[in-house]
């Protein structure tokens, strides 16, 4: 079997990847155990290098958007834009090892729409927090568009004093509190009770990213939540995953 390529997005990190998105595919093929290799592009040469490639552009309020992950399978020829697109196509050509349990795509589906639902108030300060990890390049791209898009200025997206605590009032009550929720209503560790599943993904994932992202502190703040439920849940989910 060829090995499969996914393409995240670059940082100055250690490891490079960061981005949730692109997380959720890296989940799901190691939850698989396919075999796959990552090519991460610089911010502002995501159209370009998606163009030369042959990927579908994503369409967002009307327009076209470009956007990772991309996953090419040189074993079937196929080329998927869009994190959920790909962990269905994923399911589907290698069913071993579901991340869907049958019967369950509508409901993660719905539950995938909740969770961008929710963090939505606290993204002043997420998107902040995720152009300060970007190269040079990267960074600037992401911040001309995301200030032509928010109508602010990088500086007025989270600044410290009642905008800040406001976000952090969304991420730790509206996220994390619902999150909470959603896992005290079943018996087992997952979503669905002893069943991992794409929800477990999407909440790791999320919980990646800001662990990526925040400064230490922050994600002290964050891993300590609910007496350490969200940094248990990541480790647990990259261990079901094989990424440690």
């Amino acid at each position: 079997m060829l090995p499969l390529v996914l393409y995240d997005i670059l940082s100055k990190l250690p490891g490079n990847s960061w981005s949730p998105n692109p997380a959720k595919p890296r989940f799901v093929l190691s939850y698989k155990e396919l075999p796959f290799d990552t090519v991460f592009v610089e911010y502002c040469d995501i159209a370009a290098k998606m163009k030369e490639i042959g990927a579908s552009p994503n369409k967002r309020d009307g327009s076209t958007v470009y956007t990772l992950p991309v996953l090419s399978d040189p074993n079937t020829g196929a080329l998927i834009t869009d994190s959920w697109a790909i962990a269905v196509y994923l399911d589907e050509t290698y069913p071993e090892k579901p991340v869907f349990p049958k019967g369950s795509r509508g409901l993660i589906r719905s539950f995938d729409s909740a969770v961008g639902a929710l963090l939505g108030p606290s993204f002043g300060f997420t998107l902040l927090r995720s152009s300060q990890i970007l190269n040079e390049r990267g960074q600037k791209f992401f911040i001309n568009v995301r200030e032509a898009f928010l109508g602010e200025k990088v500086d007025k997206w989270s600044p410290e004093g009642q905008k800040r605590d406001a976000h952090w009032e969304a991420l730790e009550q509206k996220y994390y509190g619902s999150a909470k929720l959603w896992y005290e209503e079943n018996e087992g560790k997952w979503v669905m009770g002893d069943t991992f599943s794409y929800a477990d993904i999407i909440v790791a994932a999320h919980s990646f990213w800001l662990k990526k992202v925040c400064r230490d502190d922050e994600w002290k703040r964050i891993a300590s939540l609910h007496d350490g439920r969200w940094k248990k849940l990541l480790a647990e989910a990259e261990k079901e995953c094989n990424l440690v």
